[in-house]
């Protein structure tokens, strides 16, 4: 499923999102999230913890979240604000992205620590 964020998302909408994907990846049964957030010139901490929120239900509803366009001022401001983002792999553009979701789930070993995809 792919999801295209512009301009900027006022809290409300972003937790409407979250809801809607909640809602249509269980509905639909998809096995993958695309974010693209290239439209996207501000995220605040409120934004990027939804984003994170969206990935773990996504997980727990059996699918993978891949955010894609991250521009490098707001990477910088993810940092600056102390977030990670479990659950979430990045990709520089929307056709890295499905190509990552296109990948097999990496399947962890039996007593390793967990690893999140770059």
């Amino acid at each position: 499923m792919l999801v295209t964020l512009q301009g900027e998302l006022h809290d409300s909408m972003a937790q409407q999102l979250q809801q809607d994907l909640a809602e249509t990846i269980s509905r639909t049964g998809v096995g993958g999230v695309l974010i693209d957030i290239s439209g996207v010139e501000i995220v605040d901490s409120f934004l990027g913890r939804v984003l994170a929120e969206i990935a773990a239900q996504a997980k727990l509803l059996a699918a993978r979240t891949v955010v894609a366009g991250m521009r490098p001022a707001v990477a910088i401001t993810l940092v600056e604000l102390g977030l990670t983002l479990p659950g979430l792999s990045t990709a520089l553009s929307t056709e890295a992205g499905m190509e990552l979701l296109a990948q097999p789930a990496p399947v962890p070993r039996p007593g390793s620590p967990r690893q999140e995809s770059p």
